[in-house]
């Protein structure tokens, strides 16, 4: 597994989704979408395969997708981005506005990223 590309595909996830998210707030699903595909696209192998399939583009979107997830998650309770105060808005809470922004973050961007590692693996054949 090629740490360095999954590493590098969470931060364009992260970026691109709260980037997305301030110009036009559905179009956040894109930003786990291509670090899922940037994350499989390039990989060569996975462990000992010669070659990547699908279940193998699942997984390094996934990791990718937890990755940024949890990134998104981050900047948006340091207040970067529309996510943040969307959730804020709701309750008064910080501790717990914290979680629920963290929680959301990481499902959409795990799947998401699932999603995108698929792609970009079917896109290579």
């Amino acid at each position: 597994m090629d740490l360095k590309i999954i590493g590098l595909s969470a931060l364009v996830n992260a970026a691109l989704t709260i980037v997305l998210s301030m110009i036009f707030f559905p179009l956040l699903v894109l930003g786990p979408l291509i670090g899922g595909f940037l994350a499989s696209y390039p990989s060569k192998r996975f462990e000992d395969y010669d070659k990547m399939d699908e279940k193998d583009g699942m997984v390094v979107g996934a990791i990718s997708g937890l990755i940024g997830g949890f990134l998104i998650g981050l900047l948006s309770i340091l207040g970067i981005g529309d996510i943040g105060t969307t959730i804020g808005s709701i309750t008064s809470n910080t501790l717990i506005n914290g979680y629920i922004i963290i929680q959301l973050s990481l499902i959409m961007s795990l799947i998401l990223g699932l999603i995108g590692g698929i792609i970009g693996v079917l896109v290579k054949k």
